[in-house]
């Protein structure tokens, strides 16, 4: 089963085509990076794939089925600047929200519900801050708090549009371990990610996107010069140019 297929996928903001003929197809199981310069497109892949953009064309299918938005089994964790962290809540009922698609939005959570959102707070070290309001949280521990809330989903898919940016090391630690529990228990994992240094020892699968697909694979195939160099315009320096395979180091 795949994971994700998208099919001759075209995004436009007024006049500027943002994506074009976007195709590709990813199996289940794969913890995938989405990788690219500034513009590229990769925030407004994961968004229209979620069905938060109206113009755009092509067809999107995850877990082989058009996405429905009431769809539990697909997380999403934004972009921190994305988020109000001003709005009067704690890092508990946070993660409750992530519990809606299992309690609905009218019904009170029951115990079972508040005890696997402290177990998934637990899991990202943040279970001694259920009760603090998040806008009084660092950023590091803001995206643990969200990362809690789509691990209360108990999805399959779980889109991340840029985890890492603004975290400490600690936390990014943190997050790529648990992105690789997730996968280790077969669940599918897209993150966009920023960091070529780290790109090969995160990720299993990788997108290179550049308004179209440059390549898609497993990492030791698509993760090579060649293409980053057609990902990228020609603009990257490469230190070490005795690998057989062309990898960045």
């Amino acid at each position: 089963m795949n994971a994700l297929q998208v099919k001759s996928l075209t995004v436009a903001y007024e006049e500027k085509v943002v994506l074009n003929e976007v195709n590709l197809s990813v199996p289940m199981g794969r913890l995938t990076g989405i990788i690219g310069p500034n513009g590229a497109g990769k925030s407004t892949l994961i968004k229209a794939i979620l069905n938060q953009l109206p113009n755009k064309s092509g067809a999107v299918h995850v877990l082989e089925r058009p996405l429905n938005p009431k769809d539990r089994t697909v997380g999403y964790v934004p972009q921190r600047n994305a988020v109000d962290w001003d709005f009067p809540t704690n890092s508990l009922d946070v993660v409750l929200m992530g519990r809606y698609g299992h309690t609905g939005m009218i019904k009170k959570p029951s115990a079972k519900d508040k005890q696997i959102a402290m177990d998934c707070l637990k899991n990202v070290g943040m279970e001694s801050f259920s009760d603090r309001s998040i806008g009084q949280l660092s950023g590091g521990q803001q995206q643990r708090v969200f990362l809690a809330r789509a691990l209360a989903q108990e999805a399959e898919v779980y889109f991340m549009d840029e985890p890492f940016v603004g975290v400490d090391a600690a936390t990014e630690r943190t997050i790529i371990a648990i992105l690789k529990d997730l996968k280790a228990k077969g669940k599918s994992v897209f993150v966009v990610h920023h960091d070529l240094q780290t790109a090969s020892d995160y990720f299993d699968w990788i997108i290179l996107l550049n308004q179209s697909v440059i390549a898609s694979g497993p990492t030791e195939k698509t993760f090579t010069e060649e293409n980053l160099q057609d990902a990228y315009g020609g603009k990257l320096f490469f230190m070490d140019q005795t690998k057989s395979n062309k990898t960045l180091s």
